[in-house]
């Protein structure tokens, strides 16, 4: 749908279209509304930068925004199919790339890849927290740095491709946003929970207990204290964003500190 009196080139200068503004016009005045300029901005950004184009630019807009832009609908619809999505994917490529792999290999190569770290990984290599809507309270509290959210935002991206381009379009681009986390998982590595269990297992100590000590920040950005206890060793403390992150946390530091006795 045309959108009139947005942009202003130097005399005699046409762009295309509205996404190759920048390269045809020197310097570019957007004389919209917000939304709109927020709008035309987060579709440059997702054709050049993701490599995705929506029909639907609603679905691009939604999957961006928190739900404390409370003026608009959030993304967390999308992150639901899109994590599920997202799953698939790299389960069936796994599946795929390692077919002499028992179980347990592919199962800690897929949670290493679909965990909230390597989302929030992948988000930011692409600069999503950038163009993520929300509101001025939220954006003073880090929510634009935030694991949760970027990985949120990363799944919801995911579910709106599906929504409107299909299995295979998302399926590129789930292919194309992790190619470059492959490297975390070449020697699939046991999660630091299971690694945990296991070291006290093997030397008759009792099973890890997870203490939640606490926790702080706002309601959109939290931070859990969580501490870590197995038998009458000295206890080590951990935090982050999500319970179980500091849960797996305080494992590693746990292994480190102790993983020599």
């Amino acid at each position: 749908m045309p959108i009139p009196n947005l942009v202003r080139c130097r005399k005699g200068e046409k762009p295309g279209n509205l996404l190759d503004i920048g390269r045809h016009c020197g310097r570019v005045r957007l004389m919209g509304t917000q939304a709109e300029r927020d709008r035309l901005e987060a579709e440059a950004w997702a054709t050049e930068t993701l490599g995705i184009r929506l029909s639907d630019p609603a679905l691009l807009m939604m999957a961006l925004t928190h739900k404390s832009a409370r003026s608009a609908t959030s993304y967390e619809r999308l992150e639901f199919l899109g994590d599920r999505i997202l799953g698939a994917v790299i389960a069936a490529d796994l599946y795929q790339k390692y077919p002499k792999e028992p179980e347990g290999k592919l199962t800690r190569r897929f949670h290493t890849l679909v965990s909230g770290e390597t989302c929030a990984a992948v988000a930011r290599a692409h600069h999503v927290g950038s163009y993520v809507r929300m509101d001025a309270q939220a954006r003073a509290d880090g929510g634009v740095d935030s694991d949760n959210i970027l990985g949120d935002v990363v799944e919801a991206l995911i579910g709106a491709l599906w929504l409107d381009q299909g299995w295979e379009s998302a399926g590129q681009a789930v292919r194309r946003w992790w190619s470059g986390q492959s490297g975390q998982v070449g020697s699939a590595q046991k999660h630091p929970k299971s690694a945990l269990q296991e070291w006290a297992l093997a030397r008759g100590r009792r099973t890890p207990v997870y203490e939640l000590a606490g926790r702080s920040g706002a309601h959109h950005a939290p931070n859990f204290h969580v501490r870590l206890r197995v038998g009458d060793l000295p206890p080590v403390e951990a935090e982050g964003s999500s319970k179980q992150e500091a849960e797996t946390r305080a494992a590693q530091a746990f292994l480190e500190t102790h993983g020599g006795e």
